[in-house]
């Protein structure tokens, strides 16, 4: 569990160099691609390219000049990781659609509802912004929102409770005002018909 301890500690800013030094390259990343115009797809194009004739000229030039080629590890990917990996893609993919399956078959009307509300609000939100900009204002969120609830944890709770028994008593009236009239107004028209 060594590697959750890292991450909470990360996140609460336990390590704050580390914390600050993730939230300031990623906001130069974000400001570098946002003035430039350039994306993340033209980017990982360009580096890769540009590494590639860089080792395409050494070797070449490595042959020529009877230097020893640039060392570059031996790349292979084994049986064994290819079959964790199969396995674990298939089993994911097959928890996917079994889940689909019942939602389409509707068997399932709660899960459908959830789905559907994800699903139109990360419309909305990708109609709103571009990807970069959604990855760092999450990545900014996921870095400060849980520090900032450690540090003032007995005022947030007071204040969320304060507005949870607001809309509890927002509830009680809304139902009482309408769905309950609209709930009888339904058994009059079924004793009638």
């Amino acid at each position: 569990m060594p590697c959750f301890n890292a991450v909470a500690d990360l996140i609460l800013w336990r390590r704050k160099n580390l914390t600050v030094g993730i939230l300031l390259v990623t906001l130069a990343v974000w400001v570098v691609f946002e003035r430039s115009g350039y994306t993340l797809l033209s980017l990982v194009s360009n580096v890769l390219l540009l590494l590639i004739v860089i080792l395409f000229l050494w070797a070449k030039s490595a042959a020529i000049l009877n230097r020893p080629a640039p060392p570059l590890p031996q790349l292979h990917l084994s049986e064994e990781m290819a079959n964790e990996v199969k396995t674990f893609i298939r089993t994911r993919v097959n928890d996917l659609l079994s889940v689909s399956q019942d939602i389409a078959l509707g068997k399932d009307s709660r899960l459908f509802l959830k789905v559907a509300a994800y699903l139109w609000i990360i419309s909305i939100i990708g109609g709103l912004t571009d990807f970069l900009t959604l990855a760092y204002t999450s990545l900014f969120i996921v870095l400060t929102v849980p520090a900032i609830y450690e540090r003032y944890e007995d005022y947030i709770d007071k204040y969320i409770l304060k507005g949870y028994r607001k809309l509890c008593l927002l509830h009680l009236k809304i139902n009482e005002q309408y769905v309950n009239k609209v709930h009888n107004w339904i058994l009059e028209k079924k004793k009638l018909s």
